[in-house]
Order: structure tokens, then C-alpha cells, then sequence
């Protein structure tokens, strides 16, 4: 039997440091919530690959759409002999994104090609050169998405300088005393300090920020940002890779603020574990670049779009954006419960299945990261994988798979409470 010790010590001389990684067991196999490593032990799955698995692993409709399609091509590069199931999912797309009017989707392999590549498409439309993002934003890491992101390390160390005509303003955050209206009156100052709203191309925010500790943007900012983009003539992107696909308990965030956005950049759960992302926007914005200014060598694997369409299958029936908000609901329950009697829990944050809890020192109110790794440490022990965020760290987020079944949510459950207690 391979031992996880063994393949360690073997990723260590073979593999670089810069390449982050958890745990130190392998995975062997997987289904729906569930990991075994190769010693066989047996894990509950909160992380999902970082949010890619809402469908879970190996849902049986997708492993079909994905076997069915391997029978017929793996590959042509769809900018040299395009494929129908192409135009499908973006035709399914197009309807589905909270975006009115005609609407065009293309197709990517990462969320930081989606990234890249809703900047080149605001610019070309715009003719203009800025870019406006949110501290403790994460948008990837190429060197754009890297000058976008609003968070240094482990991130940026070392890799700069960073394209230029790029600004930060603070994000929300109720526990930190900033609110919507100080983010505003903070871009306000910046385009009378820093640049002309006339030289902008785009705002860019996650809806609830990822990396930067699970923070849930507020409708009253995404109304000023609506209402600032169409003063000014800029593109107004909101970053779905990690809040996409009835993680929020809707299919895309914006659906919580009834605000639309003019393009939509989209990854992760889209094609449920394989790589593919997407750029969705208003169809005059999408047209601007010139035919060859955007797309890839495996831009639209087919494979990948294959598995997207089955997911939308799937999330459509298995109801997946009820089952989610029902989830969250159930283990924001347990954490406000959880909280009454544990003074190092600073705050529960959730839309949907998005979920978070903030641990803090109780005497000094410091932010406590070590906190958080001794709770995942324990939870880890009693075989459930918990992922942290946060400018800090000390933000333990679930990303559980939305198929996860109850008795395995409820055993799950148990054992965050008994991890948060020790």
C-alpha cells in the first residue's frame, strides 16, 4: 500500500514550494461529500476543491455526459473547428445570467483567464485604461488578476511591479466598522484623488468576497456602483467564479440585489471539477474585441462543456439553489447556537450555502488565526476538511458540496461543534 508519508516526502523533492499545499494525505477516490485517501481513511469533504463541487464528486450524470462525449472528440480547438455543445451552453447561459437585453457568452479554462480576458473586453469597449477592485478581493494569479487582487501574501510577494492604472477601495464589513457608504464615499475620493472616473474601464467586485473572509457586499453598495458605472460609461463586472451556481442559494449573487451587472465572470462549479470559465455580459460589450482578441487553446474544452451542461441539468433538478439556502440556513443555526456560549466566535456570516464563522482573541478581540488552525486540526482528526480565509486567516469557510446527504450534513455538524468547543 502507497503511504501518504511517502508520496509527502516524494511531492517535496518534486515539486516547488510556491505551489501551497494543505494536507499531507492523497486523495485515491472520492463520491458526492466523501474522500478516501490512499491508506484508505475516510474524510468528509467541506472544501470541494475550493468551491468547484457543488454538484459533488462524480455525480453520475456528469461522469455520463463526460464518458458520452469522450466516445466522440476530446479536442479540436473550438477557434479552429467549432463544436455545438459550444453555442448550447452559452444559448444556456445567455438566459440564465441576471443580465437583460441580448446577452453573449465566451468560453475560457480558468477564473483568472475569465478575469483577464472581462478586462481586455471592458477596455476594448470603453477605450479606457483603469481598473477598479476591493481590498481583500481575489481575482487569480496572473499578473492582472494579481494587481486586481486586494491581498498581499501569500499572493504577491515577490511577483511585482503589477500593470499599472489599477485602484483599491475598502470592501464592506460590519465586524470592521466600514459600511457601504464609507466603500462609496472611498471611490468618490479616489476618482478626485487618483483618477478620473472618465479614464476607468471597469469596477470589478466579488459579490461576497472569497479569499478575503466570506464578507457579503450589501445591496445599498451594489445600487451605488450601478449607479456610478452609468454615470461615468464604465463596465460594471461582477466576479461569480467562487459565489456561481447555487452556492449563495441562487444561481448567481447578483440575484440577492436585483442590480445587473454588464458582465458576469464565472469558473469553478461551472463544469463541476473540470476546467472551464466563462465571461457573460451585455452583447455590445462583449462584441467590442476584434475576432482573435480573446479565446484559447482549450478555451471551451469540450469535455468541460459537456459536464457544464449536465451540472445546469443537475442544479435545475435537484432544486440545488433551494437545497442550498435550506443548508446554509441549518449551519448558520448550529453556529449563532454555537456562538452564545463561545466567546471566540466574532461573527457567523453566510448567503446561502457561503458560510463563514470569524474567531477572534475573547480578551483582546485580536484576530486569531491559530484559533483557526486548531479547529481545523480537530475536525480534521475526526475526518471532516475545513478551509480558512480571510486578510488574516482567521476565517473558517464551508464549501460543502450542496448533494452532500442530510446524515452526512448532520455528522458533519457535530463535529464543527465539538471542533469550536476544543
Amino acid at each position: 500500500m502507497t503511504r501518504n508519508s511517502e508520496l509527502h516526502a516524494r511531492r517535496l523533492a518534486a515539486t516547488p514550494r510556491g505551489v501551497g499545499v494543505m494536507c499531507d494525505f492523497f486523495a485515491q477516490r472520492a463520491e458526492n461529500a466523501t474522500l478516501w485517501d490512499v491508506e484508505g481513511r475516510q474524510y468528509i469533504d467541506f472544501a470541494a476543491g475550493i468551491a468547484v463541487l457543488n454538484t459533488g464528486h462524480r455525480h453520475p450524470r456528469i461522469e455520463a455526459a463526460i464518458a458520452a462525449q469522450l466516445q466522440q472528440f476530446t479536442h479540436t480547438a473550438y477557434q479552429v473547428v467549432p463544436y455545438e455543445s459550444v453555442v448550447v451552453l452559452a444559448e444556456r447561459l445567455n438566459k440564465l445570467v441576471p443580465i437583460s437585453g441580448p446577452v453573449k457568452t465566451a468560453f475560457f479554462t480558468t477564473g483568472a483567464e475569465a478575469l483577464e480576458n472581462a478586462v481586455k473586453i471592458a477596455r476594448a469597449h470603453t477605450g479606457r485604461a483603469g481598473i477598479v477592485t476591493f481590498g481583500g478581493g481575489f481575482h487569480g494569479r496572473t499578473l492582472m488578476t494579481l494587481a486586481m487582487t486586494g491581498k498581499v501574501a501569500p499572493y504577491k510577494l515577490g511577483f511585482g511591479p503589477f500593470p499599472a492604472d489599477v485602484f483599491h477601495v475598502p470592501f464592506p464589513s460590519a465586524i470592521e466598522n466600514v459600511s457601504a457608504a464609507d466603500s462609496l464615499a472611498a471611490l468618490a475620493q479616489l476618482f478626485k484623488t487618483d483618477i478620473d472616473p472618465l479614464r476607468v474601464a471597469a469596477i470589478v467586485i466579488e459579490p461576497v468576497q472569497g479569499e478575503g473572509g466570506f464578507n457579503p457586499a450589501p445591496t445599498e453598495l451594489m445600487q451605488g456602483l450601478r449607479a456610478l458605472c452609468d454615470q461615468y460609461g464604465i463596465v460594471f463586472i461582477a466576479d461569480e467564479v467562487q459565489t456561481g451556481f447555487a452556492r449563495t442559494g441562487k444561481l448567481f449573487s447578483m440575484e440577492h440585489h436585483g442590480v445587473e451587472p454588464d458582465l458576469i465572470t464565472m469558473a469553478k462549479s461551472l463544469a463541476g471539477g473540470m476546467p472551464l470559465s466563462a465571461v457573460a455580459g451585455r452583447a455590445c460589450i462583449m462584441d467590442a474585441p476584434a475576432p482573435g482578441g480573446i479565446g484559447g487553446t482549450y478555451a471551451g474544452n469540450p469535455l468541460a462543456v459537456a459536464s457544464a451542461l449536465a451540472v445546469l441539468d443537475v442544479i435545475e433538478d435537484e432544486m440545488l439553489c433551494d437545497r442550498s439556502a435550506a443548508l446554509g440556513a441549518k449551519l448558520v443555526a448550529r453556529l449563532l447556537a454555537a456562538k452564545e456560549s463561545n466567546k471566540a466566535i466574532a461573527d457567523v456570516r453566510a448567503q446561502g450555502s457561503m458560510v463563514a464563522v470569524e474567531l477572534r482573541d475573547p480578551a483582546s478581540g485580536a484576530h486569531d488565526a491559530d484559533a483557526v488552525k486548531r479547529v481545523q486540526a480537530e475536525a480534521l482528526e475526526q475526518g471532516l476538511l475545513l478551509l480558512s480565509c480571510g486578510m488574516s486567516g482567521n476565517v473558517i469557510r464551508f464549501l460543502y458540496p450542496l448533494t452532500i446527504s442530510d446524515a452526512l450534513f448532520d455528522r458533519a455538524l457535530d463535529i464543527i461543534d465539538g471542533a469550536l468547543k476544543a
